[in-house]
């Protein structure tokens, strides 16, 4: 049976990561030539959001003044939940979308981040039948909603709002069981409802891509040349009703290893199902925080906490016993924005409530305070 996006190239470019020149402007001039290999390769999903900054109006400048319009599908999203206190506060983010992009319309638009207290702000703002308005005025071509939650609340969303055409959902093979992320039973309750699914978060934050040494080694054992990365994206691309797999891919380099993966997959082997699944057996023996960077808890901490770069610095000493290197990446990550170190968290909470990833921020913060003294 056909489902919408169907026909779409089974790898997406996800604009949340784009190269920087620095930390306040993105390197546009790479970004168009990442989206040049992708569109020659046969590839034409697009993901933004209002939320990633600087992202829309790259994409407009690489992607949609350099090509004809229809030649491409460009997605965005609403995050009615950040800094919005009135419906027009949140209807104001899709204008400025339109405007940045250049795009005229949207071929997928998303409502960004459903789940938990986020959920609400949608309702409360009736973006629900504000959107199918402009979905009938030809400003949107298919409606749906990203998500970050519990199979139980998925299945609540999609029973009352029927009206949604596709879901996107985080899914890789470190979460497909994971009882707090929930990839397989996420996924299942969409197929449940007939709802096509788009993947996001497939190399989990990059985390996949240079997974730990013992992970590495059953990867490699089995197929020595290919990249760990390319396990995750076609663990993703070999699951049935998917539109496509977004990989947030930051340099060209990175685009030319998902393209040589992705450009004629046709599917995993048992042997090679098999082999993920004694990696993610692997993956589940060890204590890292599984972070993803989405800094959705930046966003709403009181204190400036340098959250995502703190876990990374203690993820490096986790896995590969390297505290000079994990060093260095704080300095860069936490102390060259301007951001406070862990110890200096006042323990409010807020960040745990926004954590897509259900990390126990908190404790994990005091454990980066006893590692590095700061």
């Amino acid at each position: 049976m056909s489902y919408l996006g169907e026909n779409i190239g089974k790898l997406g470019f996800g604009l949340m990561r784009l190269p920087k020149l620095d930390d306040d402007h993105i390197d546009v001039e790479q970004v168009k030539q990442m989206v040049d290999l992708f569109m020659d390769a046969g590839f034409t999903y697009f993901d933004t959001a209002w939320a990633y900054g600087g992202s829309e109006d790259a994409i407009r400048q690489a992607l949609v003044e350099r090509y004809p319009r229809d030649s491409f599908q460009l997605a965005t999203k609403a995050a009615s939940w950040i800094n919005c206190k009135t419906a027009e506060d949140a209807h104001a983010q899709f204008e400025k979308s339109l405007e940045l992009t250049g795009a005229g319309y949207f071929d997928y638009y998303l409502l960004h981040n459903l789940g938990e207290f986020r959920t609400k702000y949608f309702d409360d703002y009736d973006m629900w039948n504000w959107l199918q308005e402009k979905k009938a005025a030809g400003l949107i071509k298919h409606l749906g909603f990203s998500f970050h939650s519990t199979a139980d609340e998925l299945e609540a969303i999609l029973t009352e709002h029927p009206e949604m055409e596709f879901v996107q959902l985080q899914i890789n093979y470190a979460d497909w069981e994971s009882p707090s992320i929930q990839s397989r039973q996420c996924y299942e309750v969409a197929k449940k409802h007939g709802k096509p699914v788009i993947i996001m978060e497939p190399v989990k934050g990059g985390l996949l891509s240079t997974p730990p040494e013992s992970v590495e080694a059953i990867l490699k054992a089995a197929e020595p040349d290919s990249s760990c990365a390319s396990w995750a994206l076609r663990f993703a691309a070999d699951l049935d009703g998917i539109i496509t797999v977004l990989s947030g891919m930051s340099n060209i380099d990175q685009m030319a290893d998902n393209l040589a993966v992705m450009k004629d997959f046709k599917g995993l082997t048992d042997a090679q199902r098999e082999v993920l699944s004694k990696a993610r057996t692997e993956l589940e023996n060890l204590p890292i925080v599984p972070c993803t960077s989405c800094d959705y808890c930046a966003k709403v901490c009181p204190n400036n906490i340098g959250i995502s770069g703190s876990f990374t610095a203690l993820n490096i000493v986790t896995l590969y016993d390297n505290v000079k290197f994990a060093r260095d990446k704080m300095h860069w990550s936490v102390e060259v924005p301007g951001k406070k170190m862990a110890s200096e968290c006042v323990k409010c909470g807020a960040c745990e409530e926004a954590c897509p990833q259900h990390i126990g921020i908190i404790e994990a913060l005091e454990k980066v305070s006893e590692t590095f003294g700061v």
